[in-house]
């Protein structure tokens, strides 16, 4: 099992180093074992970035290679463009797109609930982004919510994946020739979102990701997975107790409850072989059929969209109803309440689920705010500077708890 890396904490540097001469560095916005993310600012165009600094002398420097992975995905929709890389001041530094926040701070935002509505418009992205990744010839291998960011601004509604440090490229890129078959590997990745075979020691490919994937859909909808909060005596004893849960809770138990879609689905994603090309094609067509039933909208009316709204406005609405326009969003609000009392056994627990099937509150209807900037207290970071980048231990312990 590997562990994560003890010399590797960068120290916090002064605000007065400027990376490439043009970065500055202005404070702290999030750590992990491989080093230390800063919020920064191009101090010619004023444009914020974010910057992640590593120790060079770190024994398993890891951000170089992270570098040359986002290298070889640029261009790719949802993927951080790569500003600079080199060495500053006795840093490794990496100078990419300053994102939103993750889908873990929006999913305790909206108070660890996701309806089905947000799962599948999120879920259709982030399976074409998987696509994109593996059609570069690279598996993630560390598929989960922290390491997947919402833009900012113009691109509030995409979703971006961040964190290639243990991203591997399961075949050579020019021949296509298919790495070999495995066993007897260390786990690496989040035990919590890790596939079955990763668990049993088997080298990871395509398939492992979106295992990964569905498990993270489940999450969001469930609001937690039956292997969670499990206790041992040493973190290995703890990654077989995961691993012997994950492997006895069957599908039809962990998706009990849940549209048949999602048990269709990993069973699908547990059916493939080591080498398959996936069927990403299948895998979003079956839950846009299920979208389409539900007669959702693709408004990218988000639960926190909709948090935030009433957050907003649910005060001014009950201290002055008599605007004509505030009437009319506290009419909207009324039959949100009673749609959510309206909830098949599929739906229960799911906040906003109801309201969120009718499509009730529109795109259009939603003043021009910006809904990213929300007051993230779980990470005590507030705006868009929320967990703009992860920088995660090979197998991050407090993730499986």
């Amino acid at each position: 099992m590997t562990s994560s890396i003890s010399n590797t904490v960068v120290p916090t540097p002064t605000t007065e180093i400027r990376i490439a001469n043009k970065y500055q560095i202005r404070r702290k916005i999030g750590s992990g074992s491989f080093g230390d993310i800063y919020l920064g600012v191009n101090v010619i165009s004023g444009e914020e970035v974010a910057i992640k600094l590593e120790n060079i002398h770190s024994r398993h420097p890891q951000l170089e290679y992270e570098s040359k992975v986002y290298k070889a995905l640029a261009g790719g929709t949802g993927i951080p463009f790569l500003r600079w890389f080199g060495i500053q001041n006795n840093y490794n530094a990496m100078v990419i797109d300053l994102l939103g926040p993750s889908l873990e701070d929006l999913f305790n935002f909206c108070e660890r609930r996701f309806s089905y509505k947000t799962v599948i418009l999120l879920a259709d992205q982030l399976i074409t982004r998987l696509e994109y990744i593996h059609a570069k010839s690279f598996i993630h291998r560390d598929v989960k919510p922290d390491n997947f960011l919402m833009g900012i601004g113009r691109r509030g509604n995409q979703v971006s994946v961040i964190d290639f440090g243990l991203a591997k490229r399961y075949r050579n890129s020019k021949t296509y020739l298919h790495i070999p078959y495995r066993e007897n590997k260390n786990l690496t990745g989040t035990a919590r979102y890790a596939s079955v075979n990763t668990h049993l020691g088997v080298e990871q490919s395509r398939r492992d990701d979106l295992e990964s994937l569905v498990y993270v859909m489940i999450y969001f909808l469930r609001g937690s997975l039956p292997w969670q909060g499990l206790k041992a005596a040493t973190k290995k004893q703890k990654y077989d107790r995961i691993m012997e849960k994950k492997m006895t809770v069957t599908t039809e138990v962990l998706c009990r409850g849940l549209p048949n879609e999602f048990s269709v689905l990993l069973n699908y994603t547990k059916s493939l072989r080591f080498e398959d090309r996936p069927d990403y094609i299948y895998m979003r067509q079956l839950l846009k059929e299920f979208f389409v039933r539900q007669e959702y909208k693709y408004d990218f009316v988000f639960d926190w969209t909709i948090y935030k709204y009433r957050q907003l406005y649910g005060k001014q609405e009950r201290t002055d109803q008599s605007s004509s326009g505030q009437a009319q969003v506290q009419n909207q609000q009324g039959q949100l309440q009673r749609s959510q009392t309206h909830q098949g056994p599929s739906q229960q627990g799911h906040l906003q689920q109801a309201h969120l099937q009718s499509g009730q509150i529109q795109q259009s209807q939603i003043p021009n705010q910006n809904f990213n900037n929300l007051n993230l207290s779980t990470q005590g970071i507030q705006g868009q500077s929320s967990q703009v980048y992860s920088a995660n231990p090979v197998v991050q312990e407090s993730s499986d708890q």
